[in-house]
């Protein structure tokens, strides 16, 4: 699965463009996931994780440390 998140686990919604004659077409809706790149000092490397933009901020708040932490407990590899 491409679009998602590993902190967060968000992934794509779905829903309905709506024309102006009120036909309804599929669509999805993605979240904002980039890949960032993170010192972690316990393990003395990088990791590369997938992130949406409010993971990013929560990394910056709670620390990559406690993020990565996390990530592991939710049972994704880092």
């Amino acid at each position: 699965m491409s679009a998602h998140c590993q902190l967060t686990g968000a992934q794509p919604g779905f829903g309905n463009n709506i024309s102006h004659s009120h036909r309804r077409t599929s669509r999805r809706f993605d979240p904002n996931v980039q890949r960032k790149r993170y010192w972690l000092p316990s393990e003395g490397r990088y990791v590369r994780l997938r992130l949406s933009a409010k993971a990013i901020r929560t990394v910056d708040t709670i620390g990559v440390e406690a993020a990565v932490a996390r990530i592991r407990a939710r049972g994704v590899k880092v």
